[in-house]
């Protein structure tokens, strides 16, 4: 069976609001960019998909958006390949290499954990 990781940015002080941490330098990004290579996939509920989508995905121009530094694009781009797994009952579908979750998690996450993968990991 497939492990699966947990993981979320906490400050120091216990906050886990995304907006209200330090933004991602350098280090970080390299981090979780070799983090989520190592993933078979993530697993998001419906508001950190929506989020991470409307900064990651790569435009249909297929050009990365002038915001974006070069040291952002490796992360960028392996989020935006990632296969993907959203918990939710109120979306009614997804795309940007994602399959909808639905019903009882734990059965579903048990079931994914229990495929066949060339990798080892999870991310979520």
């Amino acid at each position: 069976m497939r492990p699966l990781r947990y993981s979320i940015n906490v400050t120091l002080d216990g906050c886990c609001h995304h907006e209200a941490g330090l933004p991602p330098d350098e280090e970080s990004m390299r981090y979780w960019t070799a983090e989520m290579e190592r993933a078979d996939a993530l697993l998001f509920g419906r508001v950190t998909y929506e989020m991470m989508e409307s900064a990651w995905r790569k435009p249909a121009t297929g050009t990365w958006p002038e915001w974006m530094g070069e040291w952002e694009i490796p992360f960028a781009e392996t989020i935006d390949r990632a296969k993907k797994y959203v918990v939710s009952s109120t979306l009614s579908e997804v795309d940007w290499n994602a399959d909808l979750v639905r019903g009882d998690l734990g059965q579903a996450v048990q079931r994914l954990k229990q495929r066949q993968a060339t990798a080892c990991g999870w991310g979520a």
